[in-house]
């Protein structure tokens, strides 16, 4: 148990941070901070908050985990601010979907002042706000921990344990393989997703008229925060190219099987597809 965590930016991550952390006791005192006045007076309702300051400085201090869950553009920002103030030498973690360059940035804003050890848990959602956070939703969902090689190793356990003691599956990995991870299990399927939704609204704009579940569950999260993507698609831009580039290979093999008439082909690319997709759920 902590004596103190501190949550910067009570979104839906944050927020469900701080309710899951309070539900399995995992800190005497739970501090949260954010920007808005009335984002604070609606905190200071909830049961899973102490504490909401108005200035981030006063949330951080005395605190032994500060976690920065703001948008992945404004991390940076925010731990270059925290960091003259911080007085514990904390450890600092992150809920950020993009690793490698921010991770460099924490850790080297955060030199000398806390340790720095970056995370990002797999449970996003479509939907956004801290009206839509849930104790839950880090169980059975996995999380990356990204130390660098001479990351603290008090702090790495600590990271790791809480998020375990949240419900998640902790994989260890450095920022980079995060990012070719995640480029391809998370970023290119929104794109897809995405640019699924984008061709029917040019196509066939009345689109609801037609479509069955199928299409729901398959372009649901294009529903996301365009400008978060956005965000993301920058920070992680190589990796998303190369992702890109190999998912249009293999499009470019299922149209020709079916250019070609290639029953075998085709019928061995559903097989291999349905297989993976089952195995999603095992």
């Amino acid at each position: 148990m902590f004596d103190k965590i501190t949550v910067i930016a009570p979104g839906l991550l944050g927020a469900s941070i701080c309710k899951a952390a309070r539900k399995r006791s995992l800190a005497r005192q739970i501090a949260v901070w954010a920007r808005r006045t009335e984002a604070r007076e609606a905190l200071l309702q909830q049961d899973w908050v102490d504490s909401a300051p108005t200035e981030i400085e006063e949330s951080c201090s005395g605190s032994d985990l500060v976690i920065l869950c703001a948008p992945v553009k404004r991390i940076i920002e925010i731990a270059e601010r925290i960091a003259p103030h911080l007085d514990s030498n904390p450890i600092v973690t992150d809920v950020g979907s993009v690793k490698s360059a921010l991770s460099r940035a924490c850790a080297a804003a955060l030199e000398g002042k806390a340790r720095f050890v970056g995370s990002h848990p797999m449970a996003g959602s479509e939907k956004t706000g801290m009206e839509n956070a849930a104790a839950d939703l880090f169980e059975n969902r996995a999380c990356f921990v990204t130390p660098f090689p001479n990351a603290d190793a008090d702090a790495l356990k600590s990271v790791s344990d809480f998020w375990g003691a949240l419900g998640s599956s902790v994989i260890e990995k450095s920022p980079e393989e995060h990012d070719a991870i995640v480029a391809n299990v998370s970023h290119l399927p929104h794109l897809i997703a995405s640019a699924i939704a984008t061709h029917l609204a040019h196509s066939y704009p009345d689109s609801n008229r037609y479509c069955g579940n199928g299409l729901r569950d398959t372009t649901r999260i294009a529903a996301g925060d365009p400008t978060l993507w956005r965000e993301i698609i920058s920070q992680n831009r190589d990796e998303i190219l190369r992702a890109l580039a190999s998912f249009e290979d293999e499009l470019h093999a299922l149209r020709s099987s079916i250019a070609n008439e290639d029953e075998f082909e085709i019928l061995k690319r559903l097989a291999d597809g349905k297989s993976f997709r089952e195995g999603l759920d095992a």
